[in-house]
């Protein structure tokens, strides 16, 4: 065959293979300071443009106003352009551990544009994609907006190799983290891994000591720990009842109170997470009659 029988074809394949190739990723994106949050692709590499956050006021996250605090400061520190920690949220499960990350954004973000300067950009990435993070932080690169990195509901199993991945982000590996970045994360277990595997890894190697520290290092590496535990009953009606004020519920104080705790024992725990359902249900069935 011919040389100019084969580039019509040549040229076929390269066409067919550029139209479904990814798009390049364009930097630009993040420069639009209208989009608050931003959601990475790593298989396509790609930023998927976040509109609308889906987040509960800061203002409604009762009984965590003390870890509050530290999260508005570390985000405070690093909107206005100063060093801030990466930040690890752990503790119980529905008690608004990643709430209070989006609600932190979003009030330092109102507080930027209050003072016309740029917000930040929140930019998640799911766990599955974390090997992917090198591309992003090439992007990251490009740009001169702070973003911070939410990593939810983060944990890591037996042979599971992509804490690495993270770990080398935290650490800058040799490129260095861009200033312009921190990692937010939020898991349910302390070190992101159980206790089983950190301590059966230990058991089984020469050195026990040098197998904990592998598998610990990596939590080690969030400057700002903050833990979120399970609300008492009184924590629990305190959000009960910031919600429905906030709702304007039609109902007694007592009315409320007996609901909510009934409604607590038949899931068989109370939590941010649980007061939110039952509020849900209730503002339905108040509405419906």
């Amino acid at each position: 065959m011919s040389i100019s029988n084969i580039l019509p074809v040549l040229n076929r394949i390269a066409d067919s293979l550029e139209r479904i190739a990814p798009p390049a990723i364009d930097a630009t994106l993040l420069d639009d300071d209208s989009i608050d949050a931003f959601l990475w692709q790593g298989t396509q590499k790609n930023l998927l443009p976040i509109r609308t956050i889906q987040a509960v006021p800061l203002s409604l996250l009762k009984g965590i106003q003390h870890q509050a605090q530290k999260v508005m400061a570390n985000t405070r520190y690093f909107a206005q352009g100063h060093a801030a920690n990466n930040v690890m949220l752990w503790g119980a499960r529905g008690m608004g551990k990643s709430s209070l990350v989006k609600a932190a954004i979003l009030e330092v973000n109102k507080e930027q544009r209050a003072h016309h300067k740029t917000p930040l950009a929140l930019i998640e990435v799911p766990r599955d994609d974390l090997r992917s993070l090198p591309h992003l932080l090439s992007l990251l690169r490009q740009t001169k907006r702070r973003a911070v990195l939410f990593c939810d509901d983060l944990s890591f199993e037996t042979q599971d190799s992509d804490y690495k991945s993270l770990k080398s982000v935290l650490d800058g590996g040799i490129a260095g983290r861009p200033d312009n970045v921190v990692v937010y994360a939020t898991s349910n277990r302390r070190h992101l891994m159980p206790r089983h595997i950190i301590e059966n890894e230990a058991g089984d190697a020469i050195n026990p000591g040098e197998a904990i520290e592998e598998k610990v290092s990596l939590s080690d590496r969030f400057g700002l720990w903050i833990g979120l535990y399970g609300a008492s009953q009184d924590d629990y009606l305190t959000i009960i009842q910031g919600y429905a004020d906030a709702y304007q519920l039609p109902i007694a104080h007592e009315e409320l109170r007996r609901r909510a705790l009934q409604w607590a024992i038949t899931r068989g725990s109370r939590s941010g997470r649980v007061a939110m359902q039952f509020i849900t249900t209730l503002k339905a069935e108040l509405n419906a009659t």
